[in-house]
């Protein structure tokens, strides 16, 4: 649960501002996103490995971003 300290002059915008900004940290989206489907540990294992295999291609230059 998120809980925003306003000040009782603070103007609604900027409480909703720094809500958003709480809400994105907290990464409440993502974890939604992730529980709604099961994936098995070795699938989850095989994308972290091409993700690292695509991020030193990138690095080592065989791939232009």
């Amino acid at each position: 649960m998120l809980i925003i300290d306003s000040k009782d002059c603070e103007n609604i915008d900027k409480a909703l501002k720094k809500y958003k900004k709480k809400f994105e940290k907290a990464r409440v989206l993502l974890q939604l996103r992730t529980r709604q489907s099961f994936t098995k540990p070795s699938v989850k294992r095989r994308t972290q490995v091409l993700k690292a295999v695509y991020r030193q291609q990138i690095a080592s230059g065989k791939i232009e971003d």
